[in-house]
């Protein structure tokens, strides 16, 4: 069995006092920045958890569920629903945290060592920058890394609702579809990247490299992959974009061009927020159950905390194609 990683380990390996890990890890004042830093890689680099709780078998419970995430963007925001609404019958109350994740990878290990053991029972992390993390409380991930799966995880069928919406365009008439692509480290990108290039091949059109971007899930990343697109003597008929903030970037960018949509440039969104059938022209996606993955991944840890050994801990929940507005056949 492989020895824990403690305090002493990383105040070694730093070469600064076990009081200054401490405060470093629980953010408190009086660490220098570069002290911060340094402390911080190598909490990482050993994958330490720090804990409030002398023994890893936890004397008392919190009555509290934390969820960590990214940002407060769209997606998360309907997890966040899901989740509420799943505990809304039981004793437990919903923790919800944004750690500092413009830092780098590793954001979710640090919120966790301040909340695991002092604040929450368990812990269910929304599309995850790390690979493998260990803790005192039961974890599940959402929408999960492309790493080694030793978590318990739920996804929706990203690869199925890719090739559902390049075959809607393929229908539609469509042979110049493009692609912005999400967030390359998540399950999900890699399996929407492959997708369209499933529907593509089997409809018999070449992949161009020309129409595929990378938007990362991020509306201003996507902006730019969009106009680069656009700006193609051949630009593509269609777009299908990973998720919708990035659709709806898309087709902010197509007006701005000139682009009438859908008659110039049709366009696909993933996840179908509640901001896609509310827009000027209302979003054709594809819908992913993103309130029903917070509720069974919540069922998950509240499984593991009553100390169950679920049916299954690698879960995939279906998609379907919603067709609105930003689709039509190309003129």
């Amino acid at each position: 069995m492989t020895r824990r990683v403690t305090i002493h380990d990383v105040a070694e390996a730093a070469g600064v006092s076990v009081a200054t890990v401490s405060k470093a890890v629980n953010g408190r004042y009086g660490v220098a920045p570069e002290t911060m830093a340094r402390v911080m890689h190598h909490v990482d680099a050993l994958g330490y958890e720090s804990s409030l709780v002398a023994s890893s078998m936890r004397s008392r419970r919190t009555g509290v569920i934390g969820v960590l995430v990214a940002d407060f963007e769209p997606f998360s925001a309907e997890v966040l629903k899901g989740v509420g609404r799943a505990l809304a019958e039981t004793p437990y109350d919903l923790l919800a945290y944004s750690g500092s994740h413009r830092d780098g990878a590793g954001w979710e290990r640090r919120s966790l060592s301040r909340l695991s053991g002092t604040l929450i029972d368990g812990a269910i992390m929304v599309t995850p920058t790390i690979v493998n993390v260990t803790s005192d409380v039961p974890i599940v991930a959402i929408d999960p890394h492309t790493g080694r799966a030793d978590l318990p995880t739920v996804e929706s069928d990203s690869f199925g609702g890719a090739q559902q919406a390049v075959r809607h365009l393929v229908e539609l008439g469509h042979r110049r579809i493009g692609f912005i692509a999400g967030r390359p480290d998540l399950r999900s990108a890699t399996a929407r990247d492959a997708g369209y290039r499933a529907a593509l091949a089997e409809a018999g059109i070449a992949l161009d490299p020309a129409l595929v971007g990378v938007g990362r899930y991020e509306g201003d990343i996507a902006r730019d992959a969009a106009l680069r697109m656009l700006s193609l003597e051949d630009p593509p008929t269609a777009i299908f974009a990973a998720n919708d903030l990035s659709a709806l970037s898309i087709i902010d960018v197509a007006q701005e061009r000139g682009f009438s949509v859908p008659h110039d440039l049709s366009v696909v969104g993933f996840d179908d927020v509640p901001e896609a059938s509310r827009a000027a022209v209302p979003l054709s996606t594809v819908r992913q159950p993103m309130q029903r993955l917070g509720a069974v991944a919540t069922e998950l840890v509240l499984a593991l905390l009553g100390g169950e050994t679920p049916d299954q801990t690698h879960i995939r929940l279906p998609t379907r194609l919603v067709a609105r507005a930003t689709t039509a056949p190309p003129r």
